[in-house]
């Protein structure tokens, strides 16, 4: 029997690893749930991948975007470069580049490393790529 299935999608890249501290997974945890009926579609991309986050302890994630990190990424279709500190939705504010983890990008990057690329999907339903170019505190 063929899977049919199979061959019509095309194939997806492996989702990079990701590490997250404990207490952040359990707080982000919390917040996609929360959140699900207001904005289901980042809530929901969000919760997979606290669910898929290697949860480790605090000093194990220098180098690693978390919540407060600033973050140099790159955008892969544009090449365009961007810096932004990585925020809770209440201290959002795109004047100061401060973005919330509930927008795509920041639950792309919650997790990712220098050099880790992601691919996601946006709310109209178009793949984007990004590249972690730094990560600092």
């Amino acid at each position: 029997m063929r899977n049919f299935e199979a061959e019509i999608r095309p194939e997806q890249p492996a989702l990079p690893p990701i590490k997250i501290a404990e207490d952040d997974s359990r707080r982000l945890s919390s917040l996609a749930n929360s959140t699900m009926d207001l904005f289901p579609h980042v809530a929901q991309f969000l919760a997979r991948e606290l669910e898929r986050a290697t949860v480790t302890k605090e000093n194990d994630l220098r180098g690693v975007v978390r919540m407060g990190s600033k973050v140099t990424y790159r955008d892969d279709e544009t090449g365009a470069s961007r810096k932004i500190v990585l925020v809770y939705p209440h201290e959002a504010n795109i004047e100061l580049s401060r973005i919330s983890i509930l927008t795509p990008v920041g639950a792309a990057l919650i997790g990712l490393s220098a050099g880790q690329r992601i691919n996601f999907e946006t709310p109209d339903k178009r793949t984007r790529g990004l590249t972690v170019l730094s990560v600092s505190e």
